[in-house]
């Protein structure tokens, strides 16, 4: 078969800097990593999975790979807490807490257990800057959309925020066709913080699966913090398969463990011959 493409998601950009700031060395880096992964779930012998993980992590970066520039830094600390207050209202934590970030993270952090305050470290920033950044999330698609149509897989698996960019980057390019699109700890669906913002904007309340996507399964643990709601089928039309799973109490949005999950396996299958 042609090799699965993965999308990765946050919390990324550390494989571009140990690479030496290149896109190529963190995308083999991450594609070993992956291929370990999965060979947990599948078992047999050890071999490539992947034909290459679609890296745009740099993308969502100014050209030294940080916001050191003032006035770009306050704003985009504004964007972040716009996209943090909505996203701890998804968890329940109240919609009355105003003041500055620092105050408010602070408020936050004392309500979450450590996974979720090093997840929302990461989480708010990078959607932030995918959501409000309209180069950055061009350049991110394209990035995408350029992986997939190079490599022509049949299955593809999108990780987090990669479920997001992959999303769009395969409604942006209709003629590019997916046998499977597995979505992991997706918060494609999260109501105020992401789903409103998508492009293509839902119709009445509701996303569609893209055209050139013959089958969709989303998976996701049922405490990942990210995936909010964890059904996609209540938001989007086209979603063929949803998997509730329990991955672990720590380790709740991980890569690893998403691909190391028993559900992915019979889905995959198929495609492994």
């Amino acid at each position: 078969m042609a090799g699965i493409v993965g999308v990765h998601g946050i919390g990324k950009y550390d494989y571009y800097l140990r690479a030496g700031r290149s896109a190529a060395g963190a995308e083999l880096a991450m594609r070993r990593k992956w291929d370990r992964y999965l060979h947990a779930a599948l078992g047999g012998e050890a071999r490539a999975y992947f034909a290459e993980i679609a890296y745009f992590s740099h993308l969502l970066r100014d050209e030294h790979g940080d916001a050191d520039v003032p006035e770009a830094a306050a704003v985009m600390e504004a964007r972040a807490e716009q996209v943090f207050v909505a996203w701890a209202r998804q968890l329940g934590l109240g919609e009355h807490v105003t003041g500055a970030l620092k105050s408010f993270t602070g408020w936050l952090l004392e309500r979450l257990d450590g996974r979720s305050a090093a997840f929302a470290k990461l989480f708010a920033p990078e959607v932030a800057a995918y959501l409000t950044d309209q180069a950055g999330r061009e350049r991110s698609r394209q990035a995408v959309a350029g992986c997939i149509r190079k490599n022509r897989p049949k299955v593809v698996i999108a990780h987090s925020l990669g479920s997001v960019v992959t999303y769009e980057a395969l409604w942006a390019e209709p003629d590019l066709e997916v046998e499977l699109l597995i979505t992991l700890g997706s918060p494609l669906g999260m109501r105020n913080v992401i789903f409103e913002h998508l492009l293509p904007a839902p119709v009445n309340g509701r996303g569609e699966r893209p055209k050139g996507v013959r089958r969709w399964v989303n998976i996701a643990d049922k405490d990942d913090i990210a995936a909010i709601p964890p059904q996609l089928a209540r938001s989007f039309t086209g979603v063929d398969v949803e998997e509730l799973v329990n991955l672990d109490w720590i380790d709740f949005h991980t890569a690893g463990k998403y691909l190391g999950c028993p559900a992915l396996v019979p889905h995959l299958r198929p495609f492994l011959a």
